[in-house]
């Protein structure tokens, strides 16, 4: 059980994370070449890219994670223990697909900014 706790505290340290990482990511995160560009225009596009990122299905992805995770956990914890170690295992399988999806999630989104921007003729850096 104690191997299971810590497994638990480490996945959700990674959640946390993903979900700070991610906010940064929809915020835009994308660093470009400012020289010549007229910033008003700038900030107008990155609001247009901004709300074509927001079309990526963040949910899907994060649910189909999850459930993965949660099987494959739940498989491994039937074959190591009885049920019990199964359902925790289980969530802790989870609670790592939910990581996995958001993470995956959030760098869709930046790429789709990071396409969007780069096809409005912005020289992206990163």
């Amino acid at each position: 059980m104690n191997g299971l706790f810590t497994t638990f505290l480490l996945g959700a340290s990674f959640l946390l994370g993903a979900c700070a990482g991610n906010s940064q990511q929809a915020s835009g995160g994308v660093i470009i070449d400012t020289k010549g560009v007229n910033m008003s225009a700038y900030y107008q596009d990155l609001h247009e890219c901004r709300n074509y990122a927001s079309q990526v299905n963040t949910g899907a992805q994060i649910a189909g994670k999850t459930i993965t995770g949660a099987v494959i956990g739940g498989a491994v914890g039937a074959i190591t223990g009885n049920s019990d170690t199964a359902k925790r295992a289980a969530g802790v399988g989870g609670l790592l697909g939910a990581v996995k999806g958001s993470s995956q999630a959030g760098r869709e989104k930046q790429r789709v900014i990071r396409n969007c921007l780069k096809g409005r003729g912005y020289r992206v850096l990163n």
